[in-house]
Order: C-alpha cells, then sequence, then structure tokens
C-alpha cells in the first residue's frame, strides 16, 4: 500500500483545493492518521501561515507543527537551483517526507500551484518531487472558458510526461461547463487509454466567487463597517454613477456595490434594498476615491441593527472596478461555506470508493537514488559506527570526513601524521575541526606493540617473527584492518591511493571470511536516473567458475535485500535463455543451476543478455515467462573484464553514481576505493560500511 499520494496540478487556477479537501476527507474517513505536507510554499510575510497549509491544517485538525508541513518557500528553491543545488531541495523534501511518514498512517502531498511564469521549471519540480518520494500521483486540470480539444491535448501530454516516471493514479479536470462534462470525459477515456481514472467536475459558480475579504485584501482597503460579514460571497458588482431611483434596478443577488465615497444616497439606498423583501441581497459596498461619508451619515449607518462590509479603497471608480474584476478567488480556513462545498462537489463527482481502492492496493516498483540516499543515512544515523580511513591526509578522504562530521553520522579515525593533515585541511580550505576526528599515526599509538604482538600470534605458523610484524603494522592498511580486528573501529574503507590487493590482504590474512563463505566478491551499487541496481563481481574475481557465480549471485542477492532493493537477478551473458552455446555462456547456465538450487525462493535468471535484463520490451520478447526479464535489480557479471568494464561504462556514460565496490563475505567490513574515486564515492562508501558493520 502507499504511504501517500502526490496532487500536481498542471496549470494556474485549476481548482486544486477543490481535490485536496476532497481527498483529505475521503482519507480521514478511511484511514486513523492523515498527514499533510506541501514542500514547497508561495513566498509569505514573517509571522504569517500559508493559506493552503492553514486551510487544511485548521479545517480538519490536524495535530501537526506548521514547520513541519512544507520544506522551501519558492524563493529559496529558485535561489538553490540557480547555485546548481537543486540536488539539495530534494534531499531536504525527502527528509522532512520521511519524518511525517513516521508519525502518520497517510499523507497527502499537495503540489505547487503554477501561479508564476517558468511553469515549465514548475512541472519538473512536482514531477521531480512525486518521483523521489515515490508516491502515485493525481494529475489536476481546468478547462474554464477552453476548447475541449485544447483540454484534453493538455491533459494527454501532462498524463504522458508524469507517467514517464511516476504512476498516475487519476486525472481529475476541473471548471468545466455542465453542459460538456460528459463530452469531455469521453474524450479524454478515448485519448488515455492506460487504466488511468478519469474524473470530470464541472464549474461551481459558488467555489468562483471570491469573498468581500479576498476583494479587502486585493485593494488593501478600509473597512468601515460588517467585520463578521467579510466571507460573504460577491457573485458579481456593479458601478452605481445613476440615480438611486435607476440603480436599484441593477442589484442583483450576493452583488457588490461600488460607488464613490460621498454618494450617501447610494449608500444609505443600498442598505435599505439590502434588508428590504423586494430588493435582493447584496454582499457589500466598496466606496471609492479615498472619500469618506459625513460623520452625520456614518452615525446613521453605524445605528443599523444589521450592515453588510463597506469599505474604503484609495482608487478611481472604474479602476478599483477593473482590478476587482481580476481576483480569483481562493478558499481560505474562516470560509466554510466554500469548504464544505468543495468538500461535497467532489464527493459528488469522484468514485470515492474506487480511489481509496487504488491507494489501498497501489504498490510502487519506484526506486530512486535519492530515496536510496536518504535511506543509507537514516540507516547509518540510528547506530552510529566508528569507522577507520587509512589514507588520512588524501584530499579526497579528508573532503569527504568533513561532510560525515558535519552529518553526525559515524565516528572517524584517519590514519596519518596530525601535523601533515593539519596542514592539508588548511591548505584546501576544508571545513573540517581537527578535534571533531580521531588521527592515529601507527608508531605513535598506544596500542601499536599489542597490534604487533597480536598479529605476530595471528601469522607466526606463516613464518612472521617480531620484525616483520613490526614492519607490517607501520603500514596503514594493516594497521587499520587491526584495529577493526581489535575492536578499536567498526570498519574500514581505503584504496584512494592504494590497490586493491594492498587493502584487501590485510584483511584475508586476519579478518577472514564469514563461515560457509568461500570466495570474497564486491558489488556496486549504481544510482542510476529511476532506480538503483547491484552490480556483481566488478572489483575483485577475475575469472569465477560457475560454483564461484552461484555464491556471488547468492551474496549480491543478499546484500540487495539488506539494503532495500528486492532481489531479481540476472546471470548475464552474451545469450538468454537456452538459444546460445559455448563454454562461457555454459557456465553461467550453471551457475545459475547452481543458485536456484541453494537459494530457491530467490528470483534469478540466466544466462541473459544485459538489454533482456533490464528492459522490459525487450525482456518479455525474449522470456516471456519470466519473473526477473526486463526488471532485474542485481546484475551479475561472467568476469572481471566485463563487469568492470561495464559499470565504468554506465558510471561516465549515463553520469549515474556508483557507490562501492562494497565487500561481501568477510567477517569485518573492509571496503575498497577506486582510485579514481571522488570525496562524494568515499562519503557513500564509508555510510554503507556503517550500515554493514551493524550486522556484526
Amino acid at each position: 500500500m502507499s504511504k501517500g499520494i502526490y496532487v500536481a496540478t498542471i496549470e494556474p487556477n485549476s481548482g486544486k483545493s477543490v481535490v485536496v479537501l476532497g481527498l483529505m476527507r475521503m482519507l480521514l474517513g478511511k484511514t486513523a492518521k492523515v498527514g499533510y505536507f506541501r514542500p514547497i510554499i508561495e513566498d509569505i510575510k514573517v509571522g504569517e501561515m500559508d493559506n493552503h497549509i492553514n486551510t487544511v491544517v485548521s479545517y480538519f485538525e490536524i495535530d501537526i507543527n506548521y514547520k513541519k508541513t512544507y520544506a522551501f518557500t519558492r524563493s529559496q528553491v529558485l535561489d538553490l537551483y540557480n547555485q546548481g543545488k537543486s540536488g539539495k531541495v530534494i534531499d531536504e523534501i525527502i527528509k522532512k517526507y520521511k519524518n511525517l511518514e513516521e508519525r502518520f498512517d497517510f499523507i497527502l502531498v499537495e503540489g505547487t500551484d503554477f501561479s508564476h511564469e517558468n511553469s515549465s521549471l514548475e512541472l519538473d519540480i512536482n514531477l521531480l518531487i512525486s518521483k523521489n518520494l515515490g508516491l502515485p500521483a493525481i494529475i489536476v486540470s481546468q478547462g474554464d472558458g477552453k476548447l475541449l480539444s485544447d483540454v484534453v491535448d493538455n491533459v494527454q501530454l501532462a498524463h504522458d510526461t508524469f507517467k514517464e516516471e511516476v504512476d498516475v493514479l487519476s486525472i481529475m479536470t476541473n471548471k468545466i461547463n455542465p453542459d460538456e462534462v460528459s463530452t469531455l470525459k469521453s474524450l479524454l477515456k478515448a485519448r488515455i487509454n492506460s487504466g488511468t481514472d478519469i474524473t470530470v467536475i464541472p464549474k461551481i459558480n459558488s467555489l468562483a466567487s471570491p469573498t468581500v475579504k479576498e476583494i479587502v485584501k486585493t485593494l488593501k482597503g478600509n473597512i468601515l463597517f460588517g467585520h463578521d460579514m467579510l466571507n460573504n460571497q460577491v457573485d458579481n458588482f456593479n458601478v452605481a454613477t445613476m440615480q438611486l431611483r435607476n440603480y436599484l434596478n441593477q442589484l442583483k443577488d450576493d452583488c457588490l456595490v461600488i460607488t464613490a465615497g460621498d454618494r450617501a444616497d447610494i449608500i444609505l439606498g443600498s442598505l435599505q434594498a439590502n434588508r428590504s423583501k423586494n430588493y435582493p441581497k447584496i454582499s457589500g459596498i466598496i466606496l471609492t476615491g479615498g472619500l469618506m461619508p459625513e460623520v452625520s451619515i456614518l452615525k446613521l449607518i453605524e445605528g443599523l441593527s444589521s450592515i453588510v462590509p463597506i469599505i474604503s479603497v484609495k482608487g478611481g471608480t472604474f479602476s478599483v472596478a477593473n482590478e476587482i474584476g481580476k481576483i480569483k478567488s481562493r478558499i481560505y480556513a474562516e470560509n466554510i461555506e466554500k469548504i464544505e462545498t468543495s468538500i461535497a462537489t467532489f464527493e459528488k463527482h469522484v468514485d470515492t470508493d474506487k480511489l481509496a481502492n487504488d491507494l489501498i492496493t497501489f504498490r510502487s516498483d519506484i526506486f530512486t537514488p535519492r530515496m536510496f540516499q536518504y535511506n543509507l543515512l537514516q540507516r547509518a544515523l540510528k547506530d552510529k559506527k566508528h569507522i577507520v580511513l587509512p589514507e588520512g591526509d588524501d584530499e579526497r578522504v579528508l573532503k569527504a570526513a568533513a561532510r560525515l562530521i558535519d552529518a553526525h553520522v559515524v565516528e572517524l579515525t584517519l590514519i596519518g601524521e596530525k601535523e601533515k593533515i593539519k596542514e592539508r585541511i588548511e591548505n584546501y580550505d576544508i571545513s573540517l575541526d581537527i578535534n571533531d576526528v580521531n588521527i592515529v599515526n601507527p608508531i605513535e599509538s598506544p596500542h601499536f606493540k599489542d597490534y604487533v604482538n597480536t598479529f605476530y600470534e595471528l601469522r607466526k605458523h606463516k613464518g612472521v617473527n617480531l620484525d616483520m610484524a613490526k614492519d607490517a603494522m607501520t603500514d596503514v592498511s594493516y594497521f587499520g584492518t587491526m584495529m577493526i580486528y581489535k575492536g578499536h573501529a567498526d570498519g574500514m574503507v581505503s584504496g584512494a591511493v592504494h590497490t586493491t590487493a594492498h587493502t584487501l590482504r590485510p584483511a584475508l590474512q586476519f579478518i577472514k571470511t564469514k563461515p560457509g563463505v568461500n570466495i570474497v566478491s564486491s558489488v556496486f551499487f549504481m544510482c542510476l536516473e529511476d532506480r538503483v541496481s547491484i552490480f556483481g563481481d566488478c572489483a575483485i574475481n577475475p575469472n569465477p567458475n560457475a560454483k564461484q557465480l552461484a555464491e556471488i549471485a547468492i551474496s549480491s542477492a543478499k546484500t540487495a535485500q539488506d539494503f532495500g532493493v528486492e532481489p531479481k537477478v540476472a546471470m548475464l551473458s552474451y545469450s538468454s535463455g537456452a538459444s546460445g552455446k559455448g563454454e562461457d555462456v555454459e557456465r553461467v547456465r550453471k551457475a545459475t543451476e547452481i543458485a536456484k538450487a541453494q537459494a530457491p525462493n530467490l528470483k534469478i535468471e540466466g544466462p541473459i543478455q544485459y538489454d533482456a535484463a533490464v528492459d522490459m520490451r525487450i525482456g518479455k520478447s525474449k522470456l516471456p515467462d519470466s519473473e526477473v526479464a526486463g526488471q532485474a535489480s542485481v546484475l551479475i557479471f561472467p568476469d572481471l573484464n566485463t563487469g568492470n568494464n561495464t559499470y565504468k561504462a554506465v558510471q561516465r556514460e549515463t553520469g549515474a553514481l556508483a557507490i562501492g565496490p562494497m565487500l561481501q563475505g568477510l567477517n569485518k567490513p573492509v571496503n575498497d576505493l577506486s582510485r579514481g574515486c571522488t570525496a562524494d564515492d568515499i562519503y557513500s562508501t564509508v555510510i554503507i560500511t556503517a550500515i554493514q558493520a551493524q550486522d556484526f
């Protein structure tokens, strides 16, 4: 079941509030605790609340702190995008949403309003947020004053754009001429035949009409009378310039009277007409020109038992009328009548039972890199571990250390000379406080002698003497690995300047492999645009045999499961299914059979080509009955040559983040880096190592 729904509009004044209010009422009838989140709000004045948040939270009495209901203002987002920090926007939104997810059973997420010019950016942002939160979307559009053909074209374009990235649960088109509702619904269903639910909601005039309060705010008016009636609805307005006897015939229900402030006859006549059974009720009176009625007239009005709002504004009569005509009505917290009308409209025109069932049964297969990285960080934070970085004076290592310390995600030890590390931090202008990390020079460590003796005892049967043990412990990789062995650290990450063999040799000598594990292997977490795939083995074993390939596959599937990726294993080869012949493909075929026998519940397919493993169309054409073809999440390469080149090609050509290699099979976590790694790579690998350490 999805834990949330994302409501996105594709244009201004779409009537999104009707959908949000109706959805919230529906959800509260199905779920005990429903939260509300608005990732990006409009810029507001200090001390004010976002109108959407205030309306939903206050009307439905949601127990939630206001500051937790949104992540950014519009200006903050644009500033970050202009600085090239769009990733920070998504990371913070995910963090805020996940915090709410822990408190509520379900969360209604409301997208932005499209109230500014850059609508293409806004569409992209809404799509990106929906995808990275893993939520199905409801797309809201409107057809007020549009040709039906234009409405259909716009809706289809939006649907197709969203459908490429997220699941579209429903399309709701608002503000349609009641006579055209059925026609439009048929046209949309004919054009969009993907199974997406189609709803068409007619235009409700009472929702389109502004209130006196909205008009006062727009005109910056001064309220003279009728403070308690500002929620009066204004269905129309007219300008009173003629004599009262003629103007009275122009009055209509819920109309707003606009007249100069010195027209006492119009003011008093309109008030009297409002009280008369023979004339329509008016919503209020706007006095223009900044003119005020005389004191005697004000006194007379004040003595009346019932007064509609009377507002004084500075503009001229006709300019004020033009401004009022441009006002787009909004729904706000105090206007209970409009809120209830919105909910009733939604319930009348939306199949709420079907929509609720679709939400209950919905399951998303989308798992974006940002979601993956957020989950990694949160897991590491739950049980903070101590990681040692032997290459403590490398610039990339120091930059990664600064980020890790800033995130409070691990305790760190850097191996190296303190003065040299301090000099590097200053030279590279790295924001790392040397007092926040442990710095150890092996030969100066109080544990050095103990480490030497321990290594000697562990390896003397291999001909190691005390002098050799002492030399070994001056090596940063041996010293760091011994820290793990002795329990003085939980894991190690190295390889930024050393070879894989240099990093792994001490681990294999005295950390050793887990019981039942015959081969140490590696995986990369390949963070592609819309998914995270596990690639193995791309760093350790040059030419694994069938038995070793099977073990790599099973270990990699377990790693995927441990890190929140559903394992669907593809045993890669140059042939798919039973068609290929040759020693290499037979080895993969045999490995698949061994893996199936050892892990009968594992979803695994092999041999299979890369394109058939990851592309649904190709996969189903080649292996139509496969549970893995077209949707593989774990890809096992037949040899190191293929795996290493493939991961690097995917990384460079697609811009994917490759986290790893992460080693599998050791008794304690030791992970190797590529010598071409970046500070980001080190940062991510340390977090993965910390998570691995939680299982020991």
